[in-house]
């Protein structure tokens, strides 16, 4: 079975929800499946370290599961135009990888979430890239022939699937924006078997 590493952060839950549909997207590729999975919170102050296992929600995500997993998507959302703080922490320590050339080949998409329309998702899709290119990834995005992307109003770019959340605390995908994430995950997982065999 190919397995595609779906690691995000979300503090509202609409990046988590991104993620619950690329997984379903993954699932819909035969012999493809989805491993989710968060990282935990960092602090400016120094709190000690995090818990071992999150109170709720998936497990967080270990430099083994990103080494084993065929390919990646990867969630955040916004900040200023960038990655948060807990996502990016976590991909600077994966030097160890990228010495070993542990990613290299295998294909990764983005995903993120912002509360406004001109927020800076795709600076902040774009931002999540990097690290994957300098990993030796290949880069996965939606292409126009996904039919969601003509007709969405709010989320989703050729870089990655995105939502806006507006006004609203509760995570409220739009079909397109649900469409497009799922897309995303089916794009990856279908390469990653291809790629696999």
């Amino acid at each position: 079975m190919t397995e595609i590493l779906v690691l995000y952060y979300s503090r509202t839950g609409a990046t988590a929800e991104l993620a619950r549909h690329t997984c379903r997207g993954i699932e819909s590729v035969a012999g493809a499946a989805a491993k989710l999975r968060t990282v935990s919170p960092v602090s400016a102050e120094s709190d000690g370290p995090a818990r071992p296992v999150p109170t709720s929600g998936p497990p967080y995500v270990t430099l083994e599961d990103l080494r084993t997993a065929d390919g990646l998507l990867l969630g955040s959302p916004t900040r200023f135009g960038n990655m948060a703080a807990p996502l990016k922490y976590f991909l600077d320590g994966t030097s160890g990888l990228w010495v070993s050339g542990a990613l290299a080949g295998k294909p990764a998409g983005v995903f993120t979430s912002t509360q406004t329309q001109h927020g800076g998702q795709e600076a902040t899709l774009l931002s999540m890239m990097l690290p994957l290119l300098h990993h030796g990834m290949v880069l996965v995005g939606l292409p126009y022939t996904e039919p969601a992307l003509h007709r969405t109003r709010s989320g989703g770019t050729p870089y990655g699937a995105s939502h806006v959340s507006g006004a609203e605390t509760a995570p409220l995908l739009s079909e397109e924006e649900q469409a497009l994430a799922q897309a995303l995950g089916r794009r990856v997982a279908a390469l990653a078997v291809r790629l696999a065999q």
